[in-house]
């Protein structure tokens, strides 16, 4: 079964106390924070599990079709950047148990003094049907 654990700039439930976002952090925290997601990601390819990993920038833009012969039209930048998606890991497991399980483990990466972050990460089962539609 197939997984997105998604990590958001800013959302989900309220956040741990004296958590920062990253762009408040040192060199050296950011560095670390890094490192274990390297680590984290090399540890699930030698289980298997990996499949790909991406950080985002933080700028964006919503965009929609407006239309034959027409320019997509879009919102223009982010108003809040807690809508924003940092980065996210797919991952590949046997259950839903075991992708909760790395999420939490994910959740540790340090932050800001060396701490976990224990930042709240979406975790998205991958759709591998189309829905049923009934009428």
């Amino acid at each position: 079964m197939k997984y997105l654990l998604l990590k958001h700039y800013r959302g989900g439930p309220t956040p741990v106390d004296g958590w920062t976002t990253m762009d408040q952090w040192t060199p050296d925290e950011v560095d670390a924070h890094i490192q274990f997601m390297r680590e984290f990601a090399d540890k699930l390819v030698g289980t298997g599990e990996f499949v790909d990993a991406q950080a985002l920038a933080p700028e964006g833009t919503f965009v929609r079709h407006d239309g034959e012969g027409r320019p997509p039209v879009t919102d223009g930048p982010f108003a809040e950047t807690k809508d924003l998606i940092a980065g996210w890991m797919a991952i590949d497991v046997e259950s839903w148990e075991r992708a909760l399980e790395l999420a939490g483990e994910l959740s540790a990466a340090p932050g800001a003094g060396g701490k976990p972050i224990q930042e709240w990460l979406e975790v998205r089962p991958f759709l591998t049907e189309p829905p049923t539609v009934t009428e």
